[in-house]
């Protein structure tokens, strides 16, 4: 049995081992991308709402491409919202920009009451793809 294959982007590390999770952990020809937020340097949140949607999303392109991938690799996309029905136009306007044009990912979206802090969080899966 293999031992797991963590994935950190560069600068963020000990933010992650304060928190005793990996940002990513890539297995056989899959990542598994650990929930990003919209968080300032210092892991502190965002607190407009379009700029943490936007950082999440840098944050998880960040991780994507330490692990040699892309959006276009996504196969797999879970966001969690406090507020869905007041959110979802800014997060799909800043998805749509990350993820592009057909064939998307499946996409499960889930309300929740708390996120520590943040109000919009992304994780997924995807697909690394074969070097050379």
């Amino acid at each position: 049995m293999s031992k797991r294959d963590a994935i950190f982007p560069p600068g963020r590390r000990a933010l992650y081992e304060k928190h005793r999770y990996s940002a990513a952990i890539r297995s056989g020809d899959l990542l598994f991308v650990s929930g990003q937020v919209g968080s300032r340097e210092d892991g502190s949140p965002e607190p407009d709402f379009a700029k943490q949607v936007q950082l999440a999303f840098d944050r998880l392109n960040a991780v994507l491409e330490v692990a040699g991938c892309s959006f276009d690799d996504v196969v797999d996309v879970t966001t969690f919202h406090t507020d869905p029905e007041t959110q979802f136009e800014t997060v799909m306007a800043v998805r749509d920009k990350a993820i592009g044009a057909p064939p998307y990912p499946n996409w499960t979206a889930v309300g929740v009451t708390w996120l520590a802090g943040f109000d919009f969080e992304i994780k997924v899966i995807a697909r690394v793809p074969q070097t050379a």
